[in-house]
């Protein structure tokens, strides 16, 4: 049995098949489906995924129209590399609504952080926004349910199309850089206690003293004219991960070609 999603406003149904979030897509348009099968107009999946599922018919003897024995369908997408597997349970004819629950719980690949939270694996996300949508959603129950704290999600630029799905599902922007956008979200109750991202740079300036007591000074090739003539210390900017010795060392070297050796910290504004 082959079952494809379509947008349709007309269609005859009795029985209701949920799973998860509840969507307002319509399906119809259905192939091979035993006779006597109703479904819902609503069906809480992603819009163009493809579902298969496989049935045995009942003895020929029997009166009942829907499969005797229990159908497995599988969602035909990629899922974050998972397989999500449902079970159709047949009525016997007498009313009983079919039910249809996951045999497994689909969830985003995640390790945890050493804060109880978790963070999301970028390289191994769901290829379909809206695929992206439902596991997302189905993963923060599961971490709500696991006691996790702050969920980091780190979208790589050429997923960029994932970003509106995240902040629909209550993620913050925390920080950008120019291949990622970094989204945050917090599960307990109360203020989020996620740490903000850095808002500072550190700037070292090097005050070099030779043999002879002298100190090392620099003229800067574009300044201001309130500051034509003036002398300063060689000055700069502490890298990503850089220690400040290191840097200080770094910067004299760049701006004067001078090698010099860290000794002590002299001030600090």
């Amino acid at each position: 049995m082959e079952m494809r999603l379509f947008e349709s406003k007309a269609m005859s149904a009795s029985e209701t098949v949920q799973m998860g979030r509840m969507y307002s897509n319509r399906f119809s348009g259905f192939r091979h489906i035993p006779a006597g099968a109703k479904f819902s107009p609503q069906f809480c999946s992603c819009r163009g995924i493809l579902l298969k599922a496989s049935y045995s018919s009942p003895p020929s003897s029997s009166k009942n129209n829907f499969p005797s024995s229990n159908a497995i369908g599988s969602v035909g997408d990629k899922l974050a590399g998972e397989t999500c597997l449902f079970q159709i349970i047949g009525t016997n004819g007498t009313g009983t609504r079919p039910n249809l629950f996951p045999r497994e719980i689909t969830v985003l690949d995640a390790f945890d952080d050493e804060y109880g939270g978790v963070i999301v694996d970028p390289e191994r996300l769901p290829a379909n926004p809206n695929a992206f949508g439902y596991i997302l959603h189905s993963s923060l129950s599961h971490w709500s349910m696991e006691g996790k704290k702050g969920i980091w999600l780190k979208l790589p630029v050429e997923r960029a199309e994932l970003v509106p799905v995240a902040i629909k599902e209550g993620f913050e922007y925390h920080h950008a850089e120019r291949g990622y956008v970094m989204l945050t979200y917090w599960i307990p109750e109360g203020p989020c206690m996620l740490p903000a991202n850095a808002s500072h740079q550190v700037g070292i300036g090097g005050f070099v003293i030779n043999e002879n007591n002298e100190v090392l000074v620099v003229q800067e090739k574009h300044y201001a004219p309130a500051c034509a003539g003036f002398w300063k210390i060689p000055t700069g900017f502490i890298l990503e991960s850089e220690e400040i010795f290191t840097g200080a060392v770094r910067e004299v070297k760049e701006e004067t070609g001078i090698d010099t050796e860290f000794v002590e910290v002299i001030a600090f504004r």
